[in-house]
């Protein structure tokens, strides 16, 4: 059994900053890749970023140079570190974490708002 477990997130105005942190514990050792996804209301679950065991970083293009992705020196962490929000920005945030499936965190509310 896996879990994966999410602290951070909360209220922020815009041009705040959050960081998001997601733990796996559980019965998997190793986590080829660990990434975030975010739900906004209405919308369907998109990719943020992702990052590999080597270190190797995906994001989606909107993102660039506001969020940064990073692993734990364990590598069973994941962190999101994300700048300059804006309200397009609010969303459930998720962490993801693949090994021979992809497990999910239970997800934490982002909202950007003045």
């Amino acid at each position: 059994q896996v879990q994966l477990v999410q602290s951070g997130g909360g209220l922020v105005q815009p041009g705040g900053s959050l960081r998001l942190s997601c733990a796996a514990s559980g019965s998997v050792s190793r986590f080829y890749k660990m990434g975030w996804y975010r739900q906004a209301p209405g919308k369907q679950r998109d990719l943020v970023a992702t990052i590999s065991d080597d270190g190797i970083t995906t994001y989606k293009d909107s993102l660039k140079g506001r969020f940064t992705i990073s692993r734990g020196n364990a590598k069973d962490t994941v962190y999101l570190q994300m700048n300059s929000l804006q309200p397009e920005d609010t969303a459930v945030y998720y962490c993801a974490a693949v090994n021979l499936r992809t497990y999910w965190g239970q997800g934490t509310q982002v909202t950007v708002s003045s």
